[in-house]
């Protein structure tokens, strides 16, 4: 059953059907979902969602799509990992990773692209089309072979081929653009006019393809027994997950499932290569000044994000902060992380770590807080980001005595 009541537009509050809609004809403001968090309240427990499947759809009446026929890989209900040995090289108190690496096609725009198709298909969408800077380029490509409906995937032509390779595999029309993402997001906004049975998850079901996102939020509070954290770290791209996070956390209390109101700070980590939103926090400005990506965290690598003042909105209201870190950080926070933790992250869940460090260190995350940092993608993804740097310890003849005169047995453990 469906709690949607319509869409509503962020700046002026318009209403609107519950239609591949996405911006305001009035204010061109960005529209967002509503529900009826009334009825959700009545017909949703804690129980009803512990019996539910281990993917986002435990959590359907708070999306925006039917789960009967849901196109589905999956998704969701990964680990959250308690992180002491991380906390102690941080000088943190309660540190834990939502490790998102854990999705089907190894990040969490499993959870987006299963809302977005879904929907897509109820609308009537037969053809699944994206932007992507990798990780939605690989879901979109696989939930479509899924759902049998033809795919168009378009990248900017200087991708990790690793994230092309694992996009290609599926069978898409994949297409490579001389340029960046913001060009390539730019075409597909003009393809959706010259297309406008294809549904493009980012473009015109993106209202609904972000509502996805919430479903980490959920997931957080329920594996800390129906508890909010005090403070998470969220990596920045588009700004939209950022901001779904937050809203998840007011969700959730809105219809009874949290016992106190979310008073969870929320932090944003940039790639210093990619910084608009961290540098309009720092600056005080409402507005995020566009800039041209230059970083290896092309994931992150969004210069004109669409979502970035409600990030700032949401970081500033909640008491939070954004950084933004060198690629040198990022393939340290990347190393430890893996380190510490066992957790191999892309060059996102670098940047995340990194901040979070930094932050540590600045005093603005708490040793007495409990702590979520977001890791949304797998290390397997960006292999060239730690190529260079980690490698065999020694290359030696097959004896014992080459053994002994290469390798030190007594050394710390790492």
């Amino acid at each position: 059953m469906s709690f949607v009541d319509g869409l509503r537009c962020r700046e002026c509050g318009r209403s609107y059907p519950a239609e591949a809609l996405h911006v305001c004809e009035f204010c061109f403001g960005p529209l967002e979902v509503a529900y009826d968090y009334d009825a959700i309240a009545t017909a949703v427990t804690r129980r009803s969602i512990a019996a539910g499947p281990p993917t986002i759809w435990r959590y359907a009446a708070l999306l925006p799509a039917e789960p009967t026929g849901a196109v589905d890989l999956g998704a969701g209900w990964t680990p959250l990992v308690r992180a002491d040995r991380l906390a102690a090289e941080l000088g943190l108190g309660e540190l834990w990773i939502k490790n998102d690496t854990m999705n089907p096609t190894g990040s969490f725009k499993d959870r987006v692209t299963s809302v977005a198709l879904t929907k897509a298909r109820e609308l009537g969408f037969k053809v699944a089309a994206c932007a992507s800077t990798g990780n939605l380029a690989n879901s979109v490509a696989a939930h479509a072979a899924r759902a049998g409906m033809r795919s168009y995937v378009f990248i900017p032509s200087d991708l990790e081929q690793q994230k092309v390779v694992t996009t290609a595999v599926y069978g898409t029309t994949l297409v490579a653009i001389d340029g960046t993402y913001d060009d390539v997001n730019r075409l597909c906004a003009e393809l959706t006019s010259e297309h406008p049975t294809w549904a493009f998850v980012n473009v015109n079901v993106r209202t609904y393809y972000a509502e996805g996102s919430k479903t980490l939020a959920f997931e957080v509070a329920e594996q800390l027994g129906w508890r909010a954290p005090d403070h998470v770290v969220v990596p920045i791209a588009s700004g939209s997950q950022l901001t779904k996070i937050h809203k998840g956390f007011q969700e959730l209390h809105r219809v009874g499932l949290l016992d106190d109101p979310s008073a969870t700070r929320v932090s944003g980590a940039q790639a210093a290569g990619c910084a608009p939103v961290a540098a309009a926090f720092a600056e005080g400005h409402d507005f995020v000044r566009p800039v041209r990506p230059a970083t290896i965290a092309k994931s992150l690598a969004i210069g004109n994000p669409a979502d970035g003042p409600y990030a700032l909105d949401a970081v500033r209201a909640t008491g939070g902060s954004i950084g933004a870190v060198s690629d040198d950080e990022i393939v340290e926070g990347i190393r430890l992380l893996a380190r510490t933790e066992g957790i191999f992250a892309e060059t996102a869940g670098g940047v995340t770590v990194a901040t979070l460090a930094r932050l540590a260190a600045d005093g603005v995350v708490r040793r007495d807080e409990r702590v979520v940092a977001f890791i949304t993608g797998n290390g397997l993804k960006t292999l060239d980001a730690v190529a260079g740097v980690v490698g065999p310890t020694a290359t030696i003849k097959p004896t014992l005595e080459a053994f002994a005169a290469a390798v030190d047995t007594e050394g710390p453990t790492p």
